[in-house]
């Protein structure tokens, strides 16, 4: 029987026998190679295509070349898969498939697998040529057994052979092939993925690809009792999946940008290498530059001459663009600068998620240097804050800085098609005749904005300097005119916050404990607030996304509730009796000191996103404990 008809003979056989489930967490854990993460990556666009909501989160060594079958080396993807819309990773994982024992252990290090959970493993390493490992792998057996999970042994590599002459290069597509058709996915929507992902490989590829497929396809159809059907809600309007890096890349071409320079550093580089590939087809340039200093020297000479760039790093990025930043706010360039959060400090955890830029974002410069930041909470809103982002740099004359992180970076998610509209797109530059009346930093005495001169008009020349200046850009250290300088820079952030709404509350207005997040941790908080509210808890959150200048009305929102704290992916000190030595969230030191309210702090950097059940433990502990807490139980 050809492969095709076999395969729509298992779907009608096994219809029968799926058990429906609203949502599942798939894991795909190897070695570094061996194509784990690619796996996860299609099984998750093919969900989404099919209309499920999807939610993925990479799994990535921190060494390049980690060691072969080892704890640290485990590479791989989670993905969610739900009925509905997904917003965050979940909390242990239901199903895992498992290339060997050792990355096994990994995740089971992170407490990432449920107790209960299918484990589909390869079986070679028990008749491994090396005793040491084939001891290692009997012994895991027992452990993971007595742990709870339930263990399928896979002859991956052994069906792969069947294909393909190495089974490095194809195990991925056989094991997407074999998840398929556990979650019942739709093959025709897998080819035309191989097709669209292997096109410029050849015809050859792609056929291989497909009959790795097939091939786990129908080898789960006979040998794998597992069935489960998760439904699907196709959308009555178009979607997109993408991560937060393409979506910046995305969102920079929407909002007419033009120049994108950067250096590559992870987890941001992807972004440009989204862009390289893209970007000169609505006239934009990637300027590769030899170092982050450089990147942003670069853009702000293209700002200088009247266009609006971008620059895309990472913390370490972000520490070296320090003084540029600085020239920028003094010299008032509008300028986009993308902050793909990663754990630190120093080169700290450069493939995992933190959000501990934010004070280094509003206060790492020398002197006063206001500037606007704002933070993304949705891989959707990486997009559309691009375009944002542009247009306030232009509007107020200065750097504008967007906090990504490496959860939205590298994480897939589905969303409506965004429509482009041509009020996105930049503005040519003003080439007609600069009003010699006007000086270059003509400030408003009440927004502190000024008209931005180009060079390329006529009569738009002036001295560009990083020195104290006055409204001609003239160096001057006269105490009245640097005093008149810093209040127009400063009340550039004023007239922008008159323009901002209040955030709305997620859940009742007033109630016990309000919980204040901003960032990629949206989801997961929004989800433990359900939990709670499903449990009779008076507990509401509210998301951040403006934290340069803050948006209005906090304090009036925190007056409601007994009891405020945020919720970050940066470190805090237990309050374990440290007093005032105490240190406290970066959201929870900048609101305590902007609305002068007792706000109270849960986080944790463990690495990975925070996951839904971990947040609702902590709620638990502040709504548990008294008004002034004296200790607090970590929710790991």
């Amino acid at each position: 029987m050809p492969a095709k008809e076999a395969t729509e003979e298992g779907i009608s056989q096994r219809a029968r026998l799926a058990q429906v489930v609203n949502q599942h967490i798939v894991e795909i854990v190897s070695d570094s190679g061996e194509g784990a993460q690619t796996c996860g990556q299609m099984f998750g666009t093919i969900s989404a295509k099919m209309g499920n909501g999807v939610w993925t989160v990479e799994i990535i060594p921190a060494e390049i070349e980690p060691p072969f079958r080892s704890r640290a080396g485990a590479s791989g993807n989670r993905i969610r898969v739900g009925k509905g819309v997904v917003t965050n990773m979940g909390d242990q994982a239901d199903l895992v498939v498992a290339f060997n024992e050792q990355v096994l252990y990994s995740r089971i290090d992170d407490n990432a697998i449920a107790k209960g959970a299918h484990i589909l493993l390869e079986s070679k390493w028990k008749e491994d040529r090396l005793p040491e490992i084939r001891a290692a792998y009997a012994e895991a057996m027992k452990d993971f057994e007595e742990r709870g999970f339930i263990v399928h042994e896979v002859p991956m590599e052994e069906e792969c052979l069947k294909v393909v002459s190495d089974p490095r290069r194809g195990k991925n597509m056989w094991i997407l092939g074999m998840l398929s058709a556990i979650y019942e996915r739709d093959v025709s929507l897998i080819d035309a993925e191989l097709e669209r992902k292997f096109k410029r490989k050849g015809k050859d590829v792609i056929q291989k690809n497909v009959d790795l497929v097939r091939a786990g396809y129908d080898w789960a159809g006979e040998n794998v009792d597992l069935r489960f059907r998760i439904p699907v809600a196709p959308s009555d309007v178009p979607m997109v999946v993408m991560n937060g890096n393409t979506a910046v890349g995305l969102g920079v071409m929407a909002a007419g940008m033009e120049l994108c320079s950067m250096y590559p550093i992870t987890p941001a580089t992807s972004a440009s290498h989204y862009l390289a590939g893209s970007f000169q087809k609505v006239g934009g340039v990637v300027h590769q530059a030899e170092d982050e200093i450089a990147a942003i020297g670069f853009a702000l000479g293209a700002s200088y001459a009247g266009k609006t760039p971008v620059t895309i790093t990472s913390g370490p990025g972000l520490a070296l663009k320090t003084e540029f930043i600085g020239l920028a706010v003094m010299a008032e360039l509008p300028l986009v600068i993308v902050d793909v959060q990663r754990g630190g400090p120093s080169t700290g955890l450069p493939t995992r998620v933190e959000q501990g830029d934010l004070l280094a974002a509003l206060f790492a410069s020398p002197g006063d240097a206001p500037k606007i930041v704002m933070a993304p909470a949705t891989i959707e809103e990486c997009f559309h804050f691009m375009v944002t982002a542009r247009k306030l740099a232009e509007s107020f004359r200065g750097p504008v800085m967007v906090l990504t992180d490496a959860n939205l970076a590298t994480g897939q998610q589905n969303f409506p098609r965004p429509e482009v509209k041509e009020e996105w797109i930049a503005p040519p530059v003003d080439q007609s005749p600069w009003d010699g009346e006007v000086r270059p930093y003509e400030w408003d005495e009440t927004t502190g904005i000024s008209q931005r001169p180009v060079p390329g008009q006529r009569g738009g020349n002036y001295v560009l300097t990083g020195l104290a200046h006055d409204e001609k850009s003239r160096v001057a250290y006269e105490s009245a005119i640097n005093q008149r300088a810093m209040e127009a820079r400063s009340r550039k952030l004023a007239a922008l916050r008159k323009t901002l709404k209040t955030p709305e509350v997620y859940g009742d207005e007033e109630g016990d404990l309000l919980v204040v997040g901003w960032g990629s941790t949206l989801g997961a908080i929004e989800e433990a607030v359900d939990r709670l509210r499903d449990e009779g808890q008076r507990v509401s959150s509210v998301h951040l996304r403006f934290l340069s200048p803050l948006e209005p009305g906090l304090r009036e929102i925190f007056s409601k509730f007994k009891k405020v704290m945020t919720v970050e992916i940066n470190y805090s000190d237990d309050p374990d009796g440290l007093g005032d030595a105490r240190r406290y969230a970066q959201l929870a030191w900048m609101l305590r000191s902007e609305t002068l309210v007792d706000v109270d702090c849960w986080s944790r950097v463990p690495g990975t996103p925070l996951a839904p059940g971990m947040i609702v433990d902590a709620v638990r502990s502040r709504l548990n404990a008294p008004a002034e807490i004296k200790r607090s139980q970590s929710a790991q």
